[in-house]
């Protein structure tokens, strides 16, 4: 018999009874099959857990995938946790999925994120204003890829006015935007000049 009268299961392994995975399992699979981040919160709901058991097991998988090192690992970012793969495997899942096609973004959407990013919200007058050129073209893109969204309309031009998405924050595997580097080792000495030419 697996345990007598006075074993008990602990808080992350399922009952001797074989009632279902651990938590452990449970989490693995449910992030096996997501396409976004899924928050901590919505796990325990889902697991019908208490959310400090849920955040304490996600920490543990990620430090054992680490510890392990496996070609993944599970990382909290944009609210939620998801698996990627490891850094040092990066080469190689790109070959494999690319196959061939290269799927970067352009030098100019590349500097088009940048602004909104920075500056959002922002109406692509203003991100084009900052680039010195016109901007349209390349928003649509980055709207199309969800890295961009709509945030509103500005209440004196009625402009429409966009912000980066929750995808964006995925993409570059952060939690929020204060996790974005500073810029101002990269701004030239005189950033006051250059900012009332561009108004």
């Amino acid at each position: 018999m697996a345990g007598g009268p006075d074993a008990s299961p602990g808080l992350d392994e399922a009952p001797a009874t074989g009632a279902g995975p651990t938590l452990e399992a449970a989490l693995e699979a449910i992030l096996l099959v997501v396409d976004e981040p899924v928050a901590e919160v919505t796990l325990a709901q889902v697991l019908e857990r208490p959310t400090h058991e849920v955040s304490a097991a996600l920490r543990s998988l990620a430090a054992e995938y680490t510890a392990a090192g496996r070609g993944f690992d599970l990382r909290e970012v944009a609210g939620g946790w998801r698996f990627y793969t490891r850094a040092d495997c990066a080469q190689l899942v790109e070959r494999f999925v690319r196959d061939g096609q290269q799927t970067r973004l352009t030098q100019a959407a590349l500097e088009t994120l940048a602004v909104v990013a920075y500056r959002q919200p922002v109406s692509r007058a203003r991100v084009a204003a900052v680039r010195g050129v016109n901007s349209d073209g390349v928003m649509r893109t980055l709207v199309a890829r969800g890295l961009v969204e709509e945030a509103g309309t500005d209440p004196e031009s009625q402009a429409v006015l966009y912000r980066t998405s929750s995808y964006f924050l995925e993409r570059l595997g952060l939690r929020d935007l204060s996790e974005l580097p500073e810029l101002a080792p990269f701004l030239p000495d005189d950033l006051e000049n250059l900012e009332e030419t561009t108004k």
